[in-house]
């Protein structure tokens, strides 16, 4: 990675003083959440939601299920954020079992609930472990559906990517040519899969700018509540989890409250390096709770902002 002189004085200052003391508060951060299944877990989200939006984020996305399996449950999540509260929502799109047509039809749909950004995704296929079969009249992959989003109205687009390689990618070159092409299709920013080590970010970054990737690269923070479901998607995206991080989690599966401190601890710190390394922009895999990342944001120094939550308190 190369370093500026303004990054070594932040990575002195980080070193020399207490990580979070005088944070900047310039960081800007987004929030991913999934659709409700059930009334007990759409008030959940909804206090999810009603809490971090004083935060004043880009953006909030809402994910959609393999096979477009939560296709209503997205829209209705993605429709009531945008017409209930000060927050611009993204909705997730993906190419899975699904023609051009019907794909093209959600996209007006949610064009005309006033969504402006969609986060386009190849998707997981249905069944866990099958490889993906693109739908014969479909979009082959993601940047085919970032394209023929191009045509249809002037979204905003955010891609995924990956920093320890997509499981489907042959290389790690293979994997920089697909991002770029989603990029060069016409999306706007590219948000990574989680990882848990600041070096996973840095070294695809620099990767990325050597490939001739100049976009925006936002980093995907996972805070680890439940270790044994990030395990399982951690295998199913490519995501390492370090020894020592596993470690720090022994002994407390009957202990919610201290996972919760582990937690965020350690996405916290991890934070605090990548900001040392001068990002910027930060985007939270909620899982629908806010504590977690409420708190990190808070450590990086961003305050409520009271006018946010006007529009629908």
């Amino acid at each position: 990675m190369t370093i500026s002189v303004n990054q070594l004085e932040e990575a002195r200052r980080a070193l020399d003083a207490p990580l979070f003391a005088d944070m900047a508060g310039d960081a800007a951060v987004s929030f991913e959440f999934f659709p409700p299944k059930s009334a007990k877990m759409e008030e959940t989200l909804w206090e999810a939601v009603r809490t971090l939006e004083p935060l004043s984020p880009r953006f909030v996305s809402v994910t959609y299920g393999a096979g477009g399996s939560t296709r209503e449950r997205t829209h209705a999540t993605v429709a009531r954020i945008q017409r209930e509260t000060s927050l611009a929502a993204a909705a997730h799109l993906t190419c899975v079992e699904a023609s051009r047509d019907e794909i093209d039809q959600v996209a007006e749909e949610y064009w005309a609930a006033g969504v402006r950004h969609i986060v386009a995704l190849r998707g997981d296929p249905p069944v866990a472990g099958q490889k993906f079969q693109a739908h014969r009249d479909g979009y082959a992959n993601a940047a085919e559906l970032v394209a023929g989003l191009k045509k249809l109205h002037p979204f905003e687009i955010s891609v995924a990517a990956y920093p320890e390689c997509h499981p489907d990618s042959g290389t790690k070159a293979e994997d920089l040519d697909n991002l770029k092409r989603k990029l060069d299709a016409g999306a706007t920013r590219a948000i990574t899969q989680f990882f848990f080590t600041p070096e996973a970010f840095f070294r695809f970054r620099d990767a990325a700018t050597a490939a001739g990737i100049s976009a925006e690269i936002v980093p995907g923070i996972l805070p680890v509540s439940n270790v044994a479901q990030t395990r399982k998607f951690a295998g199913m995206c490519g995501a390492a989890i370090p020894d020592w991080m596993d470690r720090l989690f022994e002994g407390l599966d009957d202990h919610p409250a201290s996972r919760q401190l582990v937690a965020a601890t350690i996405a916290a710190e991890m934070c605090r390096r990548l900001y040392a390394g001068d990002v910027r922009h930060f985007h939270f895999y909620t899982l629908n709770r806010a504590e977690l990342s409420y708190a990190i944001c808070h450590l990086l120094g961003l305050r409520p902002n009271k006018a946010a939550g006007a529009v629908a308190a």
